[in-house]
This record gives C-alpha cells, sequence and structure tokens, in this order.
C-alpha cells in the first residue's frame, strides 16, 4: 500500500509493479491442447464437456495432414494417378494423343482446397472464447507455457500433439544455402522441375517420385540402404524397388557426401542447377549427377526441442520423442501427448485413434484406458500402391515365430487380368497353430482399400485367416485376390 501523501516516484513505482503483475498473471484453463490436428477433436470435444479450454496453433489450422502432407500429397497423387491412365490406355486398345500438363493448374487447385478448408478451421475460432486461439508458444516452467509476446497461461491438464518437421542431415557438405528442399516446400512448388534428385528413399521420397515423374520429371532416388522402402514386408520392398528401378533413376547403396549449386550456361531456361557427389557403402564406386532440385526426405523429428518441453519436466527419448505410458501420459501427471509427437505409429489415422483414448483419459482419470494398438496399418499411395498391418516375415524370423504364408498375384484373378497389374500380389503371414492373421502385405492396385478386410478380420472378427476365406466374395471384384491369398493357407 502506498503511503501519503504520494510522490511522483511512489506513482511511477507503483504503475510498473501493477503493469509487471498484469503482464505476469497467469491465465488458467482446465486444458490446454498443442496443436490444431487430431488435438482439436480432443478440445471441442472437452469444451462441449464444460472444460474453458486453450488451442495453441503458431501454422495453419488443421495440423500437418491437412497442409503439410496427407491431404495436399493425396490431391496431387490423383493427377499423378489420372496421367498414368492416360500413359497406359494403349494396353486397352485406347489411343490418346500427346500428354500435356498444367503444373500450375494442378497445385494452385491442391493449395486452393486445403488453403480454404484451413481457413475454415480458422474462422470457427473467430467469435468464440471457449476454445481460445493462441499463437506460437513455449514452455516457460511446470505447466505453464509463454504464448504470444508477454501472456502466460496454465492448466492442470496439458495435450501436446504438435506437428514434426523434416530432419536435415548434417553430414551432407554444402547442403547449407543451396536451396534444397523438403516435403513441405514441394508440395507449393510454383514451376515443374525437369530433373529432381530424393536424398532418401522411404516412403515420403516414393510419393513424391511418382507424382513428379508421372508428370515428365526425370526422377533420380539416392539410397542408402539396398531397397526402397526398407520398413515394409522384405518381399514388398524388392518387388517394389523393381518395378520404381524401371521407371525412375534408383541408385541403391549411396550416401550422399555433397551438394553444390552452380550457375547453368545462359541458354538454358533454368536459373542454376545442382550437383550431388555421393559413394557407394564401401567407398569403392563414387555418383555425380545434376539436377534442378533436390528434395530430402529422411524422415521427421519431433519438434520438442523448439518447445522448450523440458522446463515442464516432460521427458523425451534420445530422438526427441515424448515418452508416455500406455495412458498417452507423459512423467509429469496431468500432461499427455499422442500423434507423431509421441513416435508409435506417424500416421494421421493413428492420431485419430488415440485421441479418442485422450480425451477419455484427460476428463476421467479414474477410468482410464489404455490405448489398443491392434492392427494398425498403413499405406503408400504411389505406382504401385503398398498396404500392410501386423508383423513382417523377417520380424516373425527375428521372434522365432512359428508361422505359414501366403502369396497369391492379382494378375491370376479375373480382375487382376482385366486391369493388366502383372505386379501385385497379396501376401499372408498366419500362425501356425492357432491360424490368426500376424501379417498382410499387399503391393498392388487399390492396395489401400482392399487391406480393410483384413483390419476387420483382425481387430473387431475373431482375427484368423478363416474368417477371410469362408466369406464370400464377389466375382471377379479384385477383393478375390485376398480371399484366394487367404484359401491357399
Amino acid at each position: 500500500m502506498l503511503r501519503a501523501p504520494y510522490s511522483i516516484i511512489d506513482v511511477i513505482i507503483y504503475n510498473i509493479m501493477m503493469t509487471w503483475f498484469i503482464i505476469h498473471e497467469l491465465l488458467k484453463f482446465d486444458l490446454i491442447v498443442i496443436g490444431s490436428g487430431s488435438g482439436l477433436d480432443v478440445a471441442n470435444a472437452a469444451t462441449q464437456n464444460g472444460l474453458k479450454v486453450a488451442v495453441i496453433e503458431k501454422d495453419r489450422m488443421g495440423g500437418t495432414c491437412l497442409n503439410r502432407w496427407c491431404i495436399p500429397s493425396k490431391l496431387l497423387i490423383h493427377s499423378a494417378d489420372v496421367a498414368e491412365i492416360i500413359k497406359s490406355a494403349n494396353l486397352f486398345g485406347i489411343e490418346v494423343g500427346e500428354l500435356s500438363v498444367n503444373f500450375q493448374k494442378i497445385v494452385e487447385r491442391v493449395n486452393g482446397i486445403t488453403d480454404h478448408d484451413s481457413g475454415q478451421i480458422k474462422n470457427a475460432f473467430k467469435d468464440i472464447e471457449n476454445p481460445k486461439l493462441c499463437k506460437r508458444m513455449k514452455f516457460v516452467g511446470e505447466k505453464t507455457i509463454l504464448v504470444g509476446d508477454n501472456e502466460k497461461i496454465t492448466a492442470e491438464k496439458i495435450l501436446i500433439a504438435s506437428w514434426t518437421r523434416p530432419q536435415i542431415p548434417k553430414k551432407i557438405k554444402g547442403l547449407d544455402g543451396s536451396s534444397y528442399i523438403t516435403s513441405d516446400e514441394a508440395l507449393r512448388l510454383k514451376k515443374q522441375p525437369c530433373v529432381i534428385t530424393f536424398i532418401g528413399g522411404g516412403y515420403i521420397s516414393c510419393e513424391l517420385a511418382y507424382f513428379f515423374g508421372s508428370l515428365g520429371t526425370e526422377i533420380n532416388i539416392v539410397q542408402l540402404g539396398d531397397v526402397l522402402i526398407p520398413n515394409e514386408d522384405e518381399e514388398i520392398s524388392k518387388k517394389f524397388t523393381e518395378v520404381f528401378s524401371k521407371k525412375y533413376n534408383v541408385y541403391l547403396g549411396y550416401e550422399t557426401e555433397s551438394v553444390s549449386k552452380r550457375k547453368k550456361d545462359s541458354d538454358n531456361n533454368d536459373d542454376s542447377t545442382f550437383q550431388i557427389m555421393a559413394k557407394n557403402s564401401d567407398g569403392r564406386k563414387s555418383l555425380k549427377l545434376d539436377s534442378n532440385q533436390i528434395l530430402l526426405a529422411v524422415g521427421r523429428i519431433p519438434n520438442s526441442d523448439i518447445l522448450d518441453i523440458e522446463k515442464t519436466g516432460v521427458k523425451v527419448d534420445e530422438k526427441g520423442f515424448i515418452i508416455t505410458d500406455e495412458y498417452l501420459e507423459t512423467n509429469v501427471k496431468g500432461i499427455f501427448a499422442l500423434g507423431d509427437k509421441v513416435g508409435r505409429y506417424q500416421f494421421k489415422h493413428n492420431a485419430n485413434h488415440e485421441s479418442r483414448y485422450a480425451f477419455n483419459n484427460i476428463l476421467h482419470p479414474d477410468r482410464k484406458v489404455a490405448v489398443d494398438y491392434t492392427a494398425m496399418p498403413h499405406a503408400i499411395f504411389s505406382s504401385p500402391q503398398v498396404a500392410g498391418v501386423g508383423f513382417t516375415e523377417q520380424e516373425l524370423k527375428k521372434k522365432s515365430i512359428d508361422y505359414q504364408r501366403s502369396i497369391y498375384p492379382y494378375i491370376n484373378t479375373g480382375m487382376g487380368e482385366a486391369i493388366e497389374d502383372r505386379d501385385g500380389f497379396v501376401k499372408f503371414l498366419v500362425d501356425r497353430k492357432s491360424r490368426k492373421i500376424l501379417g498382410c502385405h499387399i503391393i498392388g492396385s487399390h492396395a489401400s482399400i482392399l487391406i480393410h478386410e483384413v483390419l476387420v478380420a483382425m481387430r473387431v472378427g475373431d482375427g484368423t485367416i478363416d474368417s477371410i476365406s469362408r466369406t464370400i466374395h464377389i466375382h471377379p471384384a479384385l477383393s478375390e485376390v485376398i480371399a484366394r491369398a487367404a484359401d491357399k493357407i
């Protein structure tokens, strides 16, 4: 309390103190959700249950899936699908003239759709106070977050459902300042590259290589391993690599050592070019590639460092992924995490799945439910498509599990022959005694759709191969390839 009479100094000190308290006063919420992807489902549900909620999003609303990968990449890839159908039309007695690509129109269509959807989500927050939307953030203390320039917020319950970012390898000389791109920038390129070199041979590289390659870009893929998409079942990876190597320039067993950027000749339309130097694993062979663009796709890493997550006491593993228990709760009571940040399954459908458990476990700590990851599937939307669920054969061998296997090719079915899919096949891995499906792996047309029959059998059926083989399948639908692979067991 100020003494009377008040001096000018007293008034100044008082005003300074009050300003400090206003700036540093904690705004309290029941729940803070970091990220506007799958975490937004939890935020909205919590609001409907009477909680005071804050949502923090530093970028476009809708999260990584809507803005930087799943949705825009699949919109782009559909254009590639159309181009590939046109190119193969002669197989079916249809002659088509020269293919013409309006690359700018393709990209504008995609960005128009995703930006509109993201804007719609943002607009929904305009005139509401709950959930409250906040921009930018970092942890500054236990369950205390600085949002914006000077506002601090806190809550007993916090859900971290934020983004990841592309991993940038540090070993490659000349990478800094070379104007390389990642998948984030590739989806918004305004000009189609004549030649593009992908460093990395995982699913991100292969989906984008298919997109650019189908539209006429020359594709180079430099892969350290001996196959593309190495995390898939070994027979799927080998077949996929074989097919891709016929379409594109695939360099296996090479590690990129350096990149450089140099001016091209004045008579060339492109302003600059890249030169990539790589060596194979034993160092005996070297590789030199010229390219209009370099795309890095060697994995994604969590943004735990950017959030200053250590200041709230949450533990992360050696790669920066947040460590949670089976209920998605971290080592700090009341702080939960889901999705890519946890690193169990980096798929949007998994984040959506986990969000249901997170909602329950946050609102009902006395009735927590462990996440059931049974039959968690995935798919790669390239050509050929790939889909998988459960164990790979190499994993079963490593675990010394007694199993049977069955492979059936697409081309040996009526529809497989109709669509001329000569590379596709379905592979089942089944427990020899219980006949439970241990894994299913598909390469070929519509693999991402065909896998769903297997998912239902594994997750909500009895889990045996017999539940598929005893089901009546429409003839001659493509799903017969699933039935016949099951029958072989």
